[in-house]
């Protein structure tokens, strides 16, 4: 279990009755990784010193791989990179206060993991392709430009508009598309904004895992609905950060 007197780094929420429980790997600098247990919740910590953690590449690979090995075992709650516990004391404080909430959020995920799907536009210019593909869009620059006179400001902004509102209603067609096919193999969805101009859909999937067969196919039929003007990618599985919302005021360094 995490030393008195020092600072404990969180991972995740899982369902552990063993107050103390360790595990056969380490965590962040190296600490070795444990559980402190109160009811039917405990929180994966180890020791750390009760100073800011830096969000380099090798501290967040450290995070993701204990994250990854607990996962091996069973759902866990995930917690975000970078949160800290003054002493195990306040752990087991924040587990009793919170034990109902975490407890159902454990059954709710509970044999499940999240699979993210990413669509994105695989085109040189996506103003050019949405213009071929939009003969109203085509119409407006062309008249915009038709006759030789420099664009005014207006005709700029009626033609952004006019893009952004065709973008906008090509990505909801596209990923509802995905959706409908994935619907039946997931127990839930969740649509993330997209994070650049040419991505279309971020979708995160819960699974069950022994439902991970079907949803693979599933996955691969939808991508076969798409030609190589478009780009699909999946990832996972990963503990379901996009499905469950841990906020119990912890310390954030």
């Amino acid at each position: 279990m995490a030393g008195t007197g020092k600072g404990c780094y969180i991972y995740a929420i899982a369902a552990v009755g063993e107050d103390g429980k360790t595990y056969d790997f380490t965590g962040m600098s190296g600490g070795a990784v444990s559980a402190i247990a109160v009811g039917g919740a405990a929180m994966i910590v180890s020791d750390i010193a009760p100073s800011r953690i830096r969000p380099e590449r090798r501290n967040i690979a450290a995070h993701q791989d204990v994250l990854r090995r607990l996962m091996a075992d069973g759902t866990v709650l995930p917690i975000t990179f970078g949160t800290i516990a003054e002493r195990p004391s306040a752990v087991r404080t924040l587990l009793a206060r919170y034990q109902k909430v975490l407890v159902n959020q454990l059954h709710r995920v509970a044999g499940k993991v999240e699979m993210g799907i990413r669509l994105a536009w695989d085109v040189p210019n996506i103003f050019e392709y949405m213009v071929t593909a939009h003969e109203e869009l085509r119409a407006l620059r062309d008249q915009s430009l038709g006759d030789g006179h420099p664009q005014t400001r207006a005709e700029k902004i009626d033609l952004g508009q006019a893009f952004e509102r065709m973008l906008n209603a090509d990505r909801e067609t596209y990923a509802g598309t995905i959706e409908e096919m994935l619907t039946p193999v997931c127990a839930e969805l969740r649509r993330n904004p997209p994070r650049k101009e040419r991505e279309i859909m971020n979708l995160a999937c819960l699974v069950e895992r022994d439902r991970l067969a079907e949803f693979e196919q599933a996955m691969e039929a939808a991508s076969h609905s798409f030609d190589d003007r478009f780009l699909f990618n999946y990832n996972g599985p990963w503990a379901p950060h996009n499905f469950v919302k841990v906020d119990m005021s912890f310390n954030r360094r």
